[in-house]
C-alpha cells in the first residue's frame, strides 16, 4: 500500500518525534508498504523517509521546485522517485492521488492544512481512504479537543469522528490502515443538514 505521511519540516523539534517517525518508516516497509511524502529531509518529513530508506523501501517525494531554489539542500536525497511541481496546490493534489491512505504526524501550519484538506474531501465523498492522526506524545490533544468542541456546538456531526482514527503507537497506526474497510463508513451521515 502507498501511504502518504504528512509532518513538519522543522529541524528544531524534540528527538522523541524524530525517533517515532523513523520507526514508523521502518515498520511500514516491514509490513509491505511504501512512502509518499513531501520530499523534505528534516523534521517529521524526513524521519519516516530515513526509516523507509534504511529498510530498502520505495519512496516517492513530491515538492514544489521553489523549495530547492530557496534551499538546495532541503530535499531528501534518497527518494526512489521525486516529482517537482510548480505549485503547492499541485503538490497536495499529487500527494493525495498517489496515496492509498494518510498518516498525519506532528506538524505545523502545512500539516494542519494537509490534514483538513483530506478530511474535508473525505467528508464530501471525494475519497474514502484511511486517515490516521499519529498522536505522538499527545501532540494533537488540543486539535482533537477542538474537533470535539465543533461537534458539541453543532458545527460538525458526531459521525465525523468516523472519518479518521487517533492512534498513539506505530502498531495502532498501521493496524488501522491495514484493516480499514471503506464500505463500513456511511458518508451520508457526516454532513450537517
Amino acid at each position: 500500500m502507498r501511504i502518504c505521511v504528512y509532518g513538519a519540516a522543522s529541524s528544531l523539534i524534540n528527538e522523541n518525534f524524530i525517533k517515532a517517525g523513523e520507526e514508523l518508516g521502518r515498520k511500514m516497509v516491514e509490513r509491505g508498504h511504501s512512502l509518499v511524502f513531501g520530499g523534505g529531509r528534516s523534521g517529521m518529513m524526513g524521519a519516516p523517509a530515513r526509516g523507509v530508506y534504511e529498510k530498502g523501501g520505495h519512496i516517492l517525494g513530491i515538492a514544489p521546485k521553489f523549495f530547492e531554489e530557496n534551499n538546495p539542500e532541503v530535499s531528501f536525497e534518497n527518494c526512489t522517485e521525486f516529482i517537482k511541481t510548480e505549485t503547492m496546490r499541485e503538490r497536495k493534489r499529487l500527494l493525495d492521488e498517489s496515496s492509498d491512505a494518510f498518516i498525519v504526524t506532528p506538524g505545523g501550519i502545512g500539516t494542519f492544512d494537509e490534514f483538513f484538506e483530506v478530511l474535508t474531501l473525505k467528508q464530501l465523498g471525494r475519497h474514502n481512504k484511511a486517515i490516521v492522526i499519529f498522536n505522538i506524545d499527545k501532540y494533537y490533544d488540543s486539535l482533537i479537543e477542538m474537533l470535539e468542541m465543533a461537534i458539541k456546538q453543532k458545527f460538525v456531526t458526531k459521525n465525523c469522528l468516523d472519518l479518521y482514527k487517533v492512534a498513539y503507537t506505530v502498531e495502532e497506526v498501521l493496524d488501522y490502515i491495514e484493516n480499514y474497510n471503506p464500505s463500513e463508513l456511511d458518508l451520508t451521515k457526516v454532513k450537517i443538514r
